[in-house]
C-alpha cells in the first residue's frame, strides 16, 4: 500500500531533509585522505543529535553506523570503521535524518583527486540518472517512466544499472511501498499521484550489473570489482511536479536539469 502524504507532512519530511544536507556539506568538508569511514560517521551522528533529530540507520535491523560509508567497488551499506581514505577513491555516503517522527534519506558519492576518467564517468552518468529520473515523478506519471529513464541514461552511456537494488517510498517509515527499481519499461507499475514521497536512487557501477553480499552480512559489492556509485533523493510528487526534499546539488554545479 503507498502511502500519501498531506502538504503539511511533506514540509515535516522537508525539515528533516534540511538537516541531511547540512550534514552531507559538512562531511564533504571532512573527505580527505586519511579520514577515516568511522571518523565521518562520528561527525555525521554529533551534527544529526545537535539538530534535534536522530540518524536513521542506527540500529536499523541492526545496523551499528549512522551512514553508510562505502568505498570504490562496495555499491551501498558499508559499515564505517577503520577504513582510511586515499587518493584516487570514491566514497558513496548514504546518510538517513529522522526528525519528530519523519524521515529523509539522501545519498552522493564523492571522489578524492587524482579521478580517473573512469570515475569522473560513473559519477556523472549516474547523478544524471538521478535527475533524469526525478523529472519522470509527476502526478500521472507511471513507476516504471521513472525507472525507464534512469537504465536509458545509464546504459546509453555504456555503465551498468544494479538491478537487485531499489529505491523505496518512505514516510514515518525509511522503507515504504513502492518498491523503485532502477530499470524497466514505460507506462508500467503504478500510476503516480500527488502526496507520494519517493526515495529515488541509482546504482550504477561501471562493470556489469551483478553484485555480491560482503562477509559482515551488510557490504554489498560489485561481483566484477568494478567502480561503483550511489546517488539519491527524497522526492514528493506534487500538483507542480517533482519536489526534491533533500536537495545536496543546490548552490553548486551540477550535471542535469
Amino acid at each position: 500500500m503507498i502511502i500519501k502524504k498531506s502538504p503539511a507532512e511533506i514540509e515535516k519530511m522537508a525539515a528533516a531533509g534540511d538537516i541531511l544536507v547540512r550534514c552531507h556539506r559538512l562531511i564533504e568538508q571532512k573527505i580527505r585522505p586519511g579520514v577515516t569511514t568511522g571518523e565521518l560517521d562520528a561527525a555525521a551522528e554529533r551534527f544529526i543529535r545537535s539538530q534535534g533529530a536522530v540518524p536513521s540507520f542506527k540500529g536499523y535491523n541492526g545496523f551499528p553506523g549512522s551512514i553508510c560509508a562505502s568505498p570504490n567497488h562496495m555499491v551501498v551499506h558499508g559499515i564505517p570503521g577503520p577504513y582510511k581514505l586515499r587518493k584516487g577513491d570514491v566514497i558513496s555516503i548514504d546518510i538517513g535524518v529522522t526528525l519528530d517522527g519523519w524521515v529523509a534519506d539522501a545519498a552522493r558519492t564523492y571522489a578524492l583527486p587524482p579521478v580517473t576518467p573512469v570515475a569522473e564517468k560513473l559519477l556523472r552518468v549516474t547523478e544524471e540518472s538521478l535527475f533524469k529520473g526525478v523529472e519522470q515523478a509527476r502526478p500521472g506519471n507511471r513507476l516504471g517512466d521513472v525507472s525507464h529513464a534512469i537504465q536509458r541514461h545509464v546504459e546509453d552511456n555504456g555503465l551498468s544499472v544494479v538491478r537487485s537494488l531499489v529505491g523505496h517510498g518512505i514516510g514515518r517509515d525509511m522503507h515504504e511501498d513502492p518498491q523503485i527499481p532502477n530499470f524497466g519499461e514505460p507506462g508500467r507499475g503504478p500510476k503516480l499521484e500527488e502526496g507520494m514521497v519517493l526515495a529515488i536512487e541509482p546504482m550504477v557501477t561501471a562493470g556489469r550489473h551483478a553484485v555480491r553480499m560482503g562477509d559482515d552480512g551488510w557490504a554489498i559489492y560489485s561481483q566484477d570489482g568494478s567502480l561503483a556509485a550511489h546517488f539519491e533523493f527524497t522526492v514528493a510528487i506534487t500538483r507542480d511536479g517533482p519536489r526534491i526534499l533533500t536537495p545536496w546539488h543546490e548552490g553548486r554545479d551540477r550535471a542535469a536539469a
